[in-house]
């Protein structure tokens, strides 16, 4: 499946928005919109681990207690049961693209205080249908 991940972008006024791009039995994959000033709380998660990328501008994240300030074009990787959080402390917009492993079972990760809830994407009126392959040759 592809998808423009940019084109998903919408930021909140009041919280972070966390999109849902895409979700398989092995991975979920999102799009964290975080506006200057926003940020999620720091948490865990128990039994997933969680990479964080940055598409745009910068932030200061957290990692098992410790601040890591990331940019573009950079990653940070939580481990299943690490605190892991962000905050966007600059004056641009901050895109961050999120996978998380295996993907929470009941379709989307808990809110976290200050962000907006999910829902699959592959139930997300938005998300295209996977495009068919043609046939192998050989």
């Amino acid at each position: 499946m592809k998808i423009a991940v940019k084109e998903h972008a919408k930021f909140s006024p009041d919280k972070m928005a966390k999109i849902a791009l895409a979700t398989t039995s092995r991975a979920q994959l999102d799009l964290y919109c975080v506006a200057p000033g926003q940020s999620q709380k720091p948490h865990r998660h128990d039994d997933q681990d969680k990479v964080y990328y940055v598409l745009e501008g910068a932030g200061r994240f957290t990692l098992g207690g410790r601040e890591e300030r990331l940019s573009r074009g950079e990653a940070l990787v939580a481990a299943a049961g690490v605190e892991h959080g962000l905050v966007n402390d600059s004056g641009e917009p901050l895109l961050v693209l999120v996978v998380v492993t295996p993907p929470p079972p009941h379709g989307g990760e808990p809110a976290p205080h200050g962000a907006s809830s999910t829902r699959r994407a592959d139930q997300a009126p938005q998300a295209a249908p996977p495009a068919s392959r043609p046939p192998a040759h050989g």
